[in-house]
This record gives C-alpha cells, structure tokens and sequence, in this order.
C-alpha cells in the first residue's frame, strides 16, 4: 500500500541504508534520474550522484550528524543531463541510531515549466479570442464589399472596368481565406486509432515531393511506440506545418538537414492535467535558429521572423496539436532548432 502510494506522488523518493546504498526509489525518482528501479538499487549515492558533490554532500552530512537537512537549487547531473533540485533529507532512527536515509527531490525547472507553460496557454487563448473578433468584424464588411463589387461588375459594359471590379472581388476573397486561417481550425478532431509513424511518413513524403528531394531528411523512429487516438489529417497538417518551417530555415545552406524523431516520454503535465505516457515527435534542424526577441511569441498568429512569412503556420500547428490534449515546445539557437510535440497517448 505504502509503495502504491509512493509511486503515485510526483516527487522522487529515494531511501539508502547506513552505507548510503540505495534501498528502494519510486516512479518519480526513476524517470528523474532516468534510469530504472532495477539498474539503480544496490547502486551507491557516489555511484548514482557521482558528478552532484552537492548532493553527495548532503546526505553524508545528514548520516554524519543525524539531522534532517534542506538544500535548495542543487545541481543533478544525469546521463548529460542536468537538472536543477530542491531536496529534503532526513534520517529514520531506530534506539537514537541511524538505519536508514530518506532523501526528497523535487525538479525546479519543471515547476518553473509548468508556470510557464500555463501562462502561454493563457496568453494564447486571449489572442485567439481577440484575434476571432477581429477576424469577426473584418469579414462582414467584405462580405458587403464583395458583393457590391458584383453586384457592379454585372452593370458595367467596358472590359477595363470589369478588369478593376474582378480585383476587388479576388482581393476581397484572398482577404477572407486569410481571416479563416487566422481563426485556426474549426472542426474538431475525429479520431482514430491510427500509427504515429504512417502520419510522419506521409509528412516526409509530401516535403520531399515540394522540395524535389533536395532536403536530406532523416528519421529515427522508436518502433515500440503504440497506436495514437487521434485525427490523422489535423495531425497531418500540424507536422508539416512545422517540417516546412524547418526548412525554410535551412533554405541558405547546403549542408542542410533535419531530423524526426520520436520516443515515449514518461509523466508529463500539460495544463492542469497529468499525463503518464505521451509520444514525444522532436523535429530538429541544423539552419539559422529563431531570433531570442520572438521566440517566446512563435505561437502567435502573424508573429514571423521571415519578410515573406504569414506567421500562421505555427499559431495553426499548436491549435491542432492543444485539441489532442497536447502540446508544443520549441527550443533554438543557431544551428541547432528542436520543435518537441507531445501527445498523451489515451487508452
């Protein structure tokens, strides 16, 4: 029962004897330390926090004096990886000796995350409503517009002012499809059960027909993953938004590249929900990176780093990617671009 419970909390707990070897870990601390239950016990603290002296410090100085101790912002370095920590050590005393250590650990940067990623869904939600009553007020003036010039063009006799009318009719309907996409997709998702590598294949197909095979892209797909419920068309048009994105960015330079990769990622939390397994698709490209000024605003519809750029693309992909209850990061500096998409995986 005591276990049951444990591996449900979101913190990592890990226990160690009086020679500070690791007795017992629970799900948190697996996926924190990334590694399994079955690799790390038996594993010395030296062993396992071999590169956080801090850390080590803290536990020996807890079994050194019997007292409960706190750390804050402690650095953990995992298999390249490293995390900042907030931890609470305390030792368990049988008859005024020590028998065992309990050690918390607590991630910062995911709660920091979590803040922030609440605060962008926010955000993005208020420029999705102003932007729909924008798009509201714009579009019933050109209906009017529009049919005006129709209305005109029937009682005009010259072709050249027939050329002028035909104009405003096209400008006006080039106007319109551009509020519609601005508004993002309207129809929701009709899921299925479908293979999350058939959707990225499709992708890779499509990209590779538009640039004529001139884009070397590559793809490690983790073969385990299962079947996604999930709306293949919508999923189809989030990824290639942001697969052409990629390439744009690599546009200017020969040795071009981007890679597709998929993995399961464990426990995640997206908005105020937590998920336990999702599918975690990374696209990654090797071009020029996205200004630091605007990256924190991608997102957002008309937001572009490009002249020719409509800045939709990537407002539409997320939208797409929020109604299958995920979610969408972006990380870049120059040479080095990874859009992460996550997608819960529902039973």
């Amino acid at each position: 029962m005591h276990k049951k419970i444990l591996d449900h909390l979101n913190e990592a707990i890990l226990l160690f004897d009086q020679q500070l070897v690791l007795k017992y870990i629970n799900t948190a601390g697996e996926i924190l330390l990334a590694e399994s239950s079955k690799h790390l016990i038996g594993c010395s603290a030296s062993a396992i926090f071999n590169t956080s002296t801090a850390l080590l410090t803290q536990l020996q100085q807890s079994l050194k004096t019997q007292e409960a101790l706190v750390g804050r912002e402690l650095n953990l370095d995992r298999l390249n990886h490293s995390f900042t920590v907030n931890c609470s050590i305390s030792p368990l005393l049988e008859n005024n000796q020590c028998v065992e250590i309990l050690m918390e650990l607590q991630q910062v940067d995911r709660h920091l995350w979590i803040t922030k990623e609440e605060q962008l869904s926010a955000q993005h939600q208020i420029s999705r409503m102003l932007v729909r009553g924008l798009a509201h007020e714009i579009k019933n003036p050109l209906g009017g517009l529009r049919g005006a010039a129709q209305l005109l063009d029937l009682e005009l006799s010259d072709p050249e002012l027939k050329e002028y009318t035909q104009i405003i009719i096209a400008e006006a309907d080039r106007l319109k499809d551009l509020m519609d996409k601005m508004l993002g997709p309207n129809k929701l998702p009709q899921k299925a059960e479908l293979n999350i590598h058939q959707v990225l294949e499709r992708v890779r197909q499509v990209v590779t027909a538009e640039t004529s095979g001139n884009v070397s892209i590559i793809c490690d797909y983790d073969p385990s993953i299962p079947d996604l419920l999930a709306d293949k068309n919508q999923l189809i048009q989030a990824l290639l938004n942001i697969v052409r994105n990629a390439i744009q960015a690599i546009d200017q330079r020969e040795d071009g590249k981007i890679l597709i990769k998929t993995r399961i990622h464990r426990q995640m939390t997206i908005g105020r929900k937590r998920y336990k397994l999702l599918i975690r698709i990374d696209i990654i490209d090797n071009g020029c990176g996205i200004k630091e000024e605007i990256i924190g605003q991608i997102f957002y519809p008309m937001i572009t780093g490009r002249a020719e750029g409509t800045g939709l693309g990537l407002s539409i992909a997320q939208a797409l990617i929020n109604q299958h209850n995920g979610l969408i990061q972006c990380s870049s500096e120059p040479g080095n671009t990874v859009f992460s998409v996550y997608l819960p995986l529902e039973s």
